[in-house]
């Protein structure tokens, strides 16, 4: 067996999965890849916000793009229906009290693959023809959906929440990327982006064989697109799981 588990989300989101690994007896270490920052001027996003009534639609890419929205606007309509890419979304909307019963949520069926994509065959395009959409994102990111829906004649307004940075590479964080490449690990990868980023610390580590020694690790992915970047930064060992938690966890069963 694998002797850690490495969680590489964004701090604010590792916890939860870090205690449920937990309880499956690993040990769960927690290197992010990604930090999550706010915008410098948080102005164009409150205004947005105070206008969404225009909106028939209102799109979010990823769990941080609801928590910043959801924080920028507390008093949130509900009339409004509400489209997410995947599981982490749907509980990030849940911790912001959005359930079924109180607003329409729309989002993939197939857990076996969640994103834009797939959520677009949940959307009725023709019905949301000559009307406008907002998509709360991050300030770069796909351009999948959003191109999508103006093919089909609807208004799309991208609204930047956040914005995602590399982690620095401190001597904290290099001490503990040593520590981890000196074992065998199940790594968890949720962003393609944040893969690039690990490789591009590891390659920074200075140390004979320590690319080597992270292609060696066990990368559990929840997406086809993390895998296929994996596979392009060679990596053999790659697991590829169901969308959510579960399905990553699941994964870590039977790996063990």
């Amino acid at each position: 067996m694998s002797e850690f588990v490495v969680i590489t989300r964004p701090s604010a989101q590792a916890d939860v999965l870090a205690q449920r690994v937990t309880e499956l007896g690993r040990k769960a270490v927690i290197f992010p890849l990604l930090e999550i920052l706010p915008l410098d001027d948080q102005e164009p996003l409150r205004r947005a916000l105070r206008e969404l009534d225009q909106y028939a639609l209102i799109a979010f890419v990823s769990p941080n793009a609801i928590d910043a929205a959801f924080s920028a606007r507390p008093d949130w309509p509900w009339h409004i229906p509400l489209a997410v890419v995947g599981e982490g979304s749907r509980m990030a909307l849940l911790r912001h009290g959005a359930t079924e019963a109180k607003a329409t949520i729309i989002s993939p069926t197939d857990l076996d693959r969640t994103d834009s994509q797939t959520l677009l065959a949940e959307l009725d395009l023709p019905a949301l023809r000559g009307k406008q959409v907002l998509i709360v994102r991050g300030e770069t990111g796909r351009e999948l959906l959003g191109d999508t829906l103006r093919a089909a004649g609807v208004g799309v307004t991208p609204l930047a929440a956040y914005r995602r940075i590399a982690p620095e590479l401190n001597n904290a964080k290099r001490s503990e990327l040593k520590r981890l490449l000196s074992c065998q690990n199940d790594w968890i990868v949720t962003s393609s982006e944040g893969l690039r980023f690990l490789t591009e610390m590891v390659a920074q580590l200075d140390e004979a064989g320590s690319v080597a020694k992270m292609q060696q690790q066990r990368i559990i992915v929840s997406h086809v697109r993390i895998a296929e970047t994996a596979q392009l930064l060679g990596f053999p060992n790659i697991t590829l799981t169901r969308s959510g938690d579960d399905g990553l966890l699941a994964a870590l069963q039977s790996c063990s």
